[in-house]
């Protein structure tokens, strides 16, 4: 009888544990995003529902994984519509602006293209996502190193990132079918303008305190129109572009 009721004790003990291990597992499990669907909630709800129809630039979206950009302690906010630090006082943009500053590009799979700002590495793999040559440049050295390794983890190996001022582009890779500037000059940068070609489009944001989104095609004559798409709120372009008025 002794003997019984050890081995049922025992019995009881395993199973108890057995089941303290499987809810563990399963309250690990339940902490951990499903990031397919924040990131297809984010382009259904935060991206299409306001306006952006460029179906390149939405599968690009649902492919990109934003989380694995964001710096750990703000990933689980990864997907929401709102920009987040990535360290050296700088941000990744909202996925809308994102969205938006790419379909206003309106560029052709294999169109060579100029960022200015890699900052995390988002927008530049977004733009790699739709077929196209992605050159980008950043100014803070650890931002440019830590977002060429992870755009090269990710995939990414035909994006070319280097360190360096944005403000005067990257003359031996010129003319750009568009450029885009993810931080904001106090006017447009006329080096960017020149490396930029005929019929090219530059998406930047423009202005000191009041910024808006603007739209630049450049003519055949060397000049540009301009678009203006909305006001906005970008971190400020640093280096030689702070030396303009």
């Amino acid at each position: 009888m002794k003997e019984f009721a050890h081995w049922r004790w025992q019995s009881g003990a395993s199973f108890l544990l057995a089941c303290f291990i499987a809810l563990s597992t399963q309250a690990q499990k339940t902490d951990i995003p499903d990031w397919k669907v924040l990131r297809m909630d984010m382009v259904d709800k935060q991206i299409k529902r306001r306006g952006i129809k460029d179906p390149a630039v939405l599968e690009a979206m649902r492919a990109v994984k934003r989380h694995e950009l964001v710096p750990q302690p703000y990933r689980k906010m990864a997907y929401e519509d709102h920009p987040l630090p990535i360290g050296e006082d700088q941000t990744i943009s909202q996925p809308y602006i994102v969205g938006l500053m790419s379909e206003l590009m309106q560029v052709e799979p294999g169109d060579k293209i100029l960022e200015i700002g890699t900052g995390s590495g988002y927008q530049a793999a977004v733009l790699a996502e739709m077929g196209l040559k992605v050159y980008s440049i950043e100014i803070i050295e650890p931002l440019a190193t830590r977002a060429a390794a992870d755009l090269k983890r990710l995939g990414y190996l035909d994006v070319q990132v280097k360190q360096g001022d944005g403000y005067l582009g990257w003359p031996e890779e010129a003319p750009f079918d568009g450029i885009i500037i993810t931080a904001a000059p106090p006017q447009l940068p006329q080096p960017l303008v020149d490396q930029l070609k005929i019929g090219g489009r530059l998406v930047v944001p423009v202005g000191r305190r009041d910024q808006d989104l603007n739209v630049y095609t450049r003519k055949p004559d060397g000049t540009v129109s301009k678009k203006t798409i909305i006001p906005v709120r970008f971190v400020p372009m640093t280096g030689r572009a702070q030396d303009d008025p």
